[in-house]
């Protein structure tokens, strides 16, 4: 099984799971974030990232541990198990998507306003907005600016209902940008 049909797989076994406490599931949150993408022209590796960047929560056996006070840190997780097969284009900008979540929250007061209560208790389990020293030491990451517009697409991807393409539109953009080993 190539990396692409396993993504697939994941999403059919788990993507039914709650997406932490929003309206929306996994898998409608994944293909809400990845459609933004799209539809704001981004890069086919950035949109990989869209659909990618929860990967991590679909991984973990545990549905949500952020009900139980724990951040599950799948931000690390699923960017460690990208890198086996996509490149720093996809794995960065979901490796840094929490952190962008957390400058944001720092730097943007309306960001900050416009979170919902899942938001708000998956912020404070990741620590908070960022520091000052923080903020500087992101913005020196040359893949910030792709973590920070994720994440806007992130928050934006929680409307119930909302018809987009099913998964299986991205197959082929995930072959394309996955690392030919």
């Amino acid at each position: 099984m190539d990396c692409v049909d396993e993504i697939l797989q994941l999403f059919e076994k788990r993507g039914s799971r709650d997406y932490l406490g929003e309206r929306v599931s996994q898998l409608e949150h994944a293909l809400q974030a990845a459609n933004l993408a799209a539809e704001s022209g981004a890069a086919e590796a950035l949109i990989a990232a869209a659909l990618l960047h929860d990967i991590g929560h679909l991984l973990c056996a545990e549905e949500n541990p952020a009900e139980r006070g724990i951040d599950g840190l799948h931000e690390q997780v699923g960017s460690r198990w990208l890198a086996k097969h996509f490149g720093p284009e996809v794995t960065e900008p979901v490796r840094l998507h929490v952190a962008a979540k957390r400058y944001l929250c720092a730097t943007d007061s309306a960001y900050f306003a416009s979170l919902s209560q899942a938001s708000l208790l998956s912020l404070q389990l990741q620590g908070g907005p960022l520091t000052a020293q923080e903020q500087r030491e992101l913005e020196a990451d040359p893949r910030h600016l792709d973590a920070i517009q994720l994440r806007r697409w992130d928050e934006a991807a929680k409307v119930p209902g909302l018809p987009v393409p099913d998964v299986t539109r991205y197959a082929e953009v995930l072959r394309r940008v996955a690392l030919r080993l």
